[in-house]
């Protein structure tokens, strides 16, 4: 079984610093560019040409080692090369022309960089001496993506270019990772140059940290012996540093909860006894509370995000916190930290499980029986779970938790962003990192299809669901043409329920069932399809134009439509079983369904409702 197949990420392969310098060859700067690409370990570009990148394209059409992946949108270049990252730990590499093709490139370069992704996006510019004119398809994307990049570069001379990329890929792929944009003006590409390898790279100041100071790993270990009711708070970051062995090794060691952000879903199994769910918004109500009557917060590659915290003065009010994180930008940043530990995730867990193990050695060891007796009580009183619709139409809640359980070992789940990614969030069993892919920080809808694409385009012995919804599914379903050109066979559930679904669920709660401009159909019940016809039944709802069953079908897909609980595993079956093209399912399911638990926006994690008008009772033993 290949690695990949396994689902373990493998590490990009760095730019040599060392070694052998190759002798400089005389090539024009596109050819540099593709050489830097095949240097540094790429293999898979998403994007389009254009006028400014194009000469680029012509040796691109040459390369052995690099397949271009050609899309129907540049935001479905930057997802899918980000899905391609999340699911094979390497960095993603998205290209595009200038003007509006590099600006198509703002929302997945923004999405990546709030959480976190390795990515290298590289577009065309006019040439040199046109820049700053409004030539014809300009834009400064340097400095658009400047706030939203851990680093923008305008390469100014050819000779430049392979030091370019490799310094690229250095700082994507390093300290904390994050999206990069190189920007490369045409004559460069199209001027006479050298190639030579490796480059010298000249990054001052950038020096990442990834040992954590042993003064600050003792406090912490110390703490965590001596709290009553701690919780390890395990964000995305556990995962960037491939610390999942470590992290199940601190876990069982302290004996502590674990609780596993959105970002941070097969950081930790699922069905461990130690891990008492989701935090947040949505969030389990044993991982809130949790956190919110815990005495110490063990935060490990998180941020204090304001969906994990809620208001945020009155979160944890009782807690202590010890954050580690390798940017030093975020420790303090939302909550003041009592032992602030900068350094890589992977680094850092170990070091504390060598303090706590010497702590247990002298005699101290964390009792938390008092606290376990609390989450126990906490987990079987409010446990996840949903009510099956009255009318017999299809549960969202069931269809994803069928999907999940019916899926073959080591599938790979992307998320669109809404009700669906909260419930596939909820009701998938997630235990191995490189298996949950959303868009957690940006929320971007659209987010799903080209993530998959990415996914399985860097992972093609794993089967990859694409969980969406009927709004989502609208904005990038283009690319199933691209998946389905380039045999990249995804597998794409519609949650249709006629509706921008989490936008709606506000809309019930606090506008007073006003829905305004979020009904995807055409009437109340849904637009006639024929399905209910002499039957003396109302047609089922959900989006009905455009017919995704046809316009999947159109795309080169296999499609299926679902409408019955009945029919649900048969169909989900079919689904799985068919790998010589994408395929798309439209589930037709109840539109009132809704994410419960919830924590109101603005509001403290106190006010958490399990359930509609069920505000949990929780018996609270602070003292014990």
């Amino acid at each position: 079984m290949t690695e990949q197949a396994t689902g373990a990420p493998h590490p990009q392969p760095r730019p040599r610093s060392g070694g052998h310098q190759s002798a400089p060859e005389y090539v024009t700067g596109a050819q540099s560019l593709i050489r830097s690409l095949e240097e540094v370990g790429v293999d898979t570009v998403f994007g389009i040409p254009g006028g400014t990148i194009l000469p680029a394209y012509d040796p691109l059409m040459d390369s052995s080692r690099v397949r271009h992946v050609l899309v129907r949108h540049e935001q479905g270049a930057g997802h899918a090369a980000t899905g391609y990252a999340q699911a094979t730990g390497r960095v993603g590499v998205c290209m595009a022309t200038s003007g509006p093709g590099a600006t198509n490139l703002v929302t997945p370069i923004a999405d990546a960089n709030m959480d976190s992704v390795p990515l290298v996006a590289i577009t065309g510019q006019v040439v040199s001496k046109a820049i700053g004119t409004d030539a014809f398809q300009e834009a400064d994307i340097v400095g658009i993506t400047m706030p939203i990049t851990k680093h923008s570069f305008l390469v100014t001379k050819a000779e430049d270019i392979p030091k370019t990329i490799a310094e690229a890929f250095h700082i994507a792929s390093t300290g904390r990772p994050g999206p990069v944009l190189v920007d490369i003006p045409k004559d460069l590409l199209q001027t006479q140059t050298t190639f030579s390898w490796p480059p010298a790279m000249d990054l001052p100041g950038y020096r990442p940290v990834t040992k954590p100071h042993a003064k600050q790993i003792r406090e912490a270990a110390k703490l965590i012996t001596s709290a009553k009711r701690p919780v390890l708070y395990v964000g995305g970051g556990v995962l960037k540093a491939h610390a999942t062995a470590e992290l199940k090794v601190l876990a069982e060691l302290t004996g502590a909860p674990v609780t596993t952000t959105l970002m941070a879903l097969g950081a930790f199994p699922d069905s461990h006894p130690l891990h008492v769910g989701m935090p947040g918004m949505h969030g389990a109500v044993t991982a809130v509370t949790a956190l919110q009557k815990a005495d110490l917060i063990v935060a490990l590659g998180a941020r204090f995000d304001d969906r994990v915290t809620g208001k945020l003065d009155s979160f944890a009010p009782h807690a202590k916190i010890v954050h580690a994180d390798i940017d030093p930008a975020e420790i303090g940043k939302n909550r003041d930290a009592d032992v602030p530990i900068v350094g890589d995730a992977r680094e850092v867990i170990a070091d504390l499980v060598q303090a706590v193990q010497k702590e247990h050695s002298e005699g101290r060891r964390g009792d938390y029986t008092v606290w376990w007796k609390d989450l126990n009580r906490w987990r079987e009183t409010y446990p996840l779970g949903y009510d099956q619709p009255e009318d017999g139409s299809l549960s969202p809640q069931q269809v994803i938790e069928r999907i999940g359980r019916l899926a073959p070992e080591g599938t790979v789940f992307a998320a669109g962003v809404g009700q669906h990614q909260m419930w596939a969030a909820h009701f998938i069993q997630y235990d191995r990192p490189a298996s949950w892919l959303n868009s957690g920080g940006a929320g971007t809808m659209g987010y799903a299809v080209p993530a998959a694409m990415g996914a399985k385009a860097g992972a093609p012995d794993r089967t990859v669901w694409a969980i969406d919804g009927d709004g989502c599914f609208q904005m990038t379903n283009q690319e199933l043409t691209t998946c389905a050109l380039n045999n990249i066979p995804i597998k794409v559930a519609i949650i249709n329920n006629g509706a921008l679904g989490m936008v709606r669920q506000w809309q019930t709660l606090f506008y007073n069932q006003r829905y305004s401009n979020t009904v995807l159909h055409s009437g109340p019940t849904g637009s006639d399809n024929g399905c209910a016809a002499g039957s003396g039944k109302q047609p089922s709802a959900g989006t009905r134009v455009p017919d995704f069953v046809k316009l999947a079908e159109a795309m080169g897909c296999y499609a299926i439509r679902c409408e019955s609980p009945e029919d649900l595993d048969k169909v989900i079956e079919e689904a799985n079983s068919v790998n010589d093209r994408p395929v798309v399912v439209d589930f037709i399911v109840h539109e009132d369904a809704m994410v419960w638990p919830m924590v109101a926006a603005g509001t403290s994690n106190d006010e958490i409702m399990a359930a509609r008008d069920v505000r949990p009772d929780f018996g609270d033993n602070e003292d014990d």
